[in-house]
């Protein structure tokens, strides 16, 4: 059972930065595609960063410059570190895992964490 916890989410002003984690098993972490996506309110949940299948990092245009994905292989989790954050930035960011690429987007057969709440005010 693929089981995804977030962390790091919180209340920051334009320009500041937060750091968000994703928390997995062993075998989910090496067995699966894993990623960040976010959502506000009435729009679809759309792709912020991923790691793609060769283990490069991909970035939605909005995010490119600005936000990292990152993975400590050590502990199982997965990084994103979001820098010059921008009010439009506020949604939920949710951690996904798949058994296929992330890059073009999620499936049916995606898994996800809880979602943490990022709120930029300007």
């Amino acid at each position: 059972q693929v089981h995804l916890v977030e962390s790091g989410g919180g209340s920051v002003q334009t320009g500041g930065s937060l750091t968000l984690s994703c928390v997995t098993s062993r075998d989910t972490y090496m067995r699966y595609w894993m990623g960040w996506f976010r959502q506000v309110p009435g729009k679809e949940r759309e792709k912020v960063a991923v790691i793609d299948s060769d283990g490069s990092p991909d970035y939605a245009n909005f995010v490119k410059g600005r936000f990292t994905i990152s993975q400590d292989n050590d502990r199982n989790i997965l990084v994103l570190r979001m820098n010059s954050l921008k009010p439009e930035d506020t949604a939920m960011y949710y951690c996904a895992a798949d058994r296929r690429s992330l890059r073009y987007g999620f499936s049916p057969s995606t898994y996800w964490g809880q979602g943490t709440q990022v709120t930029v005010s300007s």
